[in-house]
């Protein structure tokens, strides 16, 4: 009996979640995660897998900026846009871990967005690039090719940075929260 009221006010006190994360964003960020490790790791020493990747990471990209446009509220970048001077306050704000908590991106998560998207396009197009009489052996392509992987995964440990240091500051697991789609409700200063 004691068992069963504990259990029952451990689930009264548990936070509320709501729908953050649709599916189609959740897919697109993990098999952009096992897609991107891969053609990273195989690079030139597995040439056939490496370009499938390359064109199958391509392909997320698009369908990811459609989704930008037209899928759910927190995959729209309309969302998760914001200026400079909105990002810049928003950082200063972390460092003294004082940021307000949103729902959806934070405006620095946002901006990695836009900034990875844009880096792992030009993976894309360098990458294809090479495989056209255009352009093969051609140096500046690989070496630009090369440079934005590198810059990528500068940015994938900006990102990781990021994750974690605002899950801590908002006691909230964002790994969890991008597998499951779910985040706590908001409530208080927090932005939906």
């Amino acid at each position: 009996m004691d068992m069963a009221k504990t259990m029952t006010e451990a689930g009264a006190q548990s936070p509320e979640t709501v729908r953050v994360w649709d599916p189609l964003v959740r897919i697109f960020h993990w098999s952009l995660v096992g897609l991107f490790a891969f053609a990273f790791l195989t690079g030139d020493e597995w040439q056939q897998p490496h370009e499938l990747a390359g064109y199958m990471i391509a392909g997320l990209i698009a369908v990811r900026l459609l989704w930008g446009f037209i899928g759910s509220r927190h995959a729209r970048f309309s969302d998760f846009l914001y200026g400079p001077s909105t990002v810049a306050g928003f950082i200063a704000d972390t460092v003294r871990m004082k940021a307000r908590r949103y729902l959806g991106h934070n405006p620095a998560g946002g901006l990695m967005v836009i900034a990875l998207l844009l880096v792992i396009s030009a993976i894309s197009l360098t990458g294809w690039m090479m495989t056209l009489d255009a352009y093969w052996g051609m140096e500046w392509v690989e070496e630009l090719h090369e440079a934005t992987a590198y810059a990528a995964l500068g940015l994938i440990a900006l990102h990781l940075g990021g994750v974690i240091v605002s899950s801590f500051e908002h006691g909230e697991n964002l790994v969890r929260a991008m597998i499951t789609g779910r985040k706590r409700a908001a409530s208080g200063d927090d932005i939906a």
